[in-house]
């Protein structure tokens, strides 16, 4: 299917600045659903796919904080951004301290929520989904793995994390690093204040002193109001930096004298500012090699590097890979309302053997697209990803690699018509399989089909009259 524009929400009771929010948003190329109050924007959470709410503080019916309250239980990783006047900024920073992306104080520039939205998409699709558990027999620190290098990890992670010294995770995209910056947080005495996580490969690098240490009003164009930074937020808490590497080597010199003095300074402020917080930083770079190259400083590597942890890939922890499986299985077939699935003997070999090059957020990814497609209650060869089914280092005897399925894939090479025109046709036949199944899956509901298939109702609406496709009860 066709990229879908990001959705936007926008909840605030004054006509007047939704329509100038909604006229900015849209001007830039988003979808925007804009609400007058709380409880329209959570039907419009059940309506529609978004990608980022902006929401005023003070609302009628349901207020900013009940919403932010809303999309924390409901949408955990729904970045939520608030509108608040002067009067109520502590408000504003303690719900950031409770999970909300960001907030902008009125009066406010354009240019200013546009950078923070803009931060907040950045940062939604960087952001690594964790491999969580409730609890039991598979879960330590709510992590699931009982691989040597996993029971080495809890063994670090019950001797550190109720002391406040630095921790710097390393690892491949996708092995958890951000899981274990909580578990460090969680179990340790300053669980009852804020986490903060900052990926610093969503900041700009010209934004980056502000966003870590906050400004003044007035400081550089554009701050019509005082800010605090992510340190000062996370002051009594733990303040995680993911993609640590990220940051530009001028500005390491700061963070260097943060950590080591306990101070910061906010841009356009003489006074410093005294903070507690306890830091955290995670990387998938070879730092050493950065500092070799010029773009890391040696002495922040060994103020950050007190307690390493090294995350291996999936690769490297095959014995784990049936524990996560079994669990997407289990999630992924009661969030689709689905029977539990099985999987044929030959997909669990493909699965246990597949090198797993984005680690557990691949596999979690190919398990959700199985457990969607799959037909009767069995997951076979064909409903896996050509590159998994193609990618495993040992198929099985009899069983050829992709083999399913593609009995008309000779015809359809020699057939007429250009490359472009069996692309096209291609394209449609998969994009009507996807939709005829997402609508089994729902009882064709609309709304609810497309929330699952990720685009927005009324796009799925025009695709289904294209497709031929009629529309259900949603």
């Amino acid at each position: 299917m066709t990229p879908e524009r990001k959705q936007l929400l926008v909840a605030d009771d004054e006509t007047n600045l939704r329509r100038v929010l909604t006229a900015a948003l849209e001007s830039d190329g988003y979808e925007v659903h804009a609400v007058a109050d709380g409880q329209a924007a959570m039907d419009a959470l059940k309506e529609h796919h978004l990608d980022v709410v902006i929401t005023d503080l003070r609302m009628p019916v349901v207020d900013g904080l009940g919403l932010l309250q809303h999309c924390a239980e409901h949408y955990p990783n729904l970045p939520v951004i608030l509108i608040t006047a002067y009067g109520t900024v502590e408000t504003a920073v303690g719900a950031m301290r409770r999970g909300a992306f960001d907030y902008i104080s009125k009066p406010f520039d354009l240019a200013e929520i546009r950078a923070v939205v803009a931060k907040a998409l950045r940062t939604g699709d960087l952001r690594t989904r964790d491999v969580i558990l409730s609890g039991g027999d598979r879960a330590r620190y709510k992590i699931i793995g009982n691989d040597a290098a996993m029971t080495a990890t809890y063994d670090i992670l019950e001797k550190v994390a109720d002391t406040p010294a630095t921790v710097l995770i390393t690892g491949e995209s996708g092995t958890g690093k951000e899981l274990i910056a909580r578990a460090l947080h969680d179990n340790s005495a300053r669980r009852d204040h804020a986490f903060i996580r900052v990926n610093c490969g969503a900041i700009p690098r010209d934004l980056m002193e502000a966003e870590l240490f906050g400004y003044e009003r007035g400081a550089f164009t554009g701050a019509v109001n005082s800010k605090p930074g992510r340190f000062e937020l996370a002051h009594g808490g733990t303040l995680f930096l993911d993609e640590i590497a990220e940051i530009p080597v001028e500005m390491q010199v700061k963070l260097l004298r943060a950590i080591q003095e306990g101070e910061i300074d906010r841009v356009g402020c003489v006074k410093p500012t005294t903070v507690s917080v306890r830091l955290v930083a995670a990387t998938n770079r070879d730092l050493k090699r950065e500092i070799a190259a010029g773009r890391f400083r040696e002495d922040l590597y060994y103020r950050l590097n007190v307690v390493p942890i090294h995350l291996p890939p999936l690769r490297e922890r095959r014995s784990d890979i049936p524990l996560l499986i079994q669990h997407f299985l289990e999630t992924h077939a009661a969030r689709f309302r689905r029977p539990a699935l099985r999987l044929a003997p030959e997909v669990r070999a493909c699965l246990e053997s597949y090198p797993w090059p984005g680690n557990i957020r691949e596999l979690e990814n190919v398990l959700e697209r199985c457990v969607l497609l799959a037909d009767g209650d069995t997951i076979r060869l064909r409903d896996l990803p050509p590159e998994v089914r193609e990618g495993s280092v040992s198929p099985e005897p009899g069983e050829a690699v992709g083999a399913e399925e593609d009995t008309d894939s000779d015809s359809d090479a020699s057939g007429p018509g250009g490359l472009k025109e069996r692309v096209r046709e291609a394209t449609a036949r998969l994009e009507r399989e996807l939709i005829v199944k997402a609508l089994a899956q729902t009882g064709t509901n609309v709304t609810q089909t497309a929330r699952l298939l990720k685009i927005s109702r009324k796009s799925l609406q025009i695709k289904m009259k294209e497709l031929g496709l009629r529309e259900g009860n949603g």
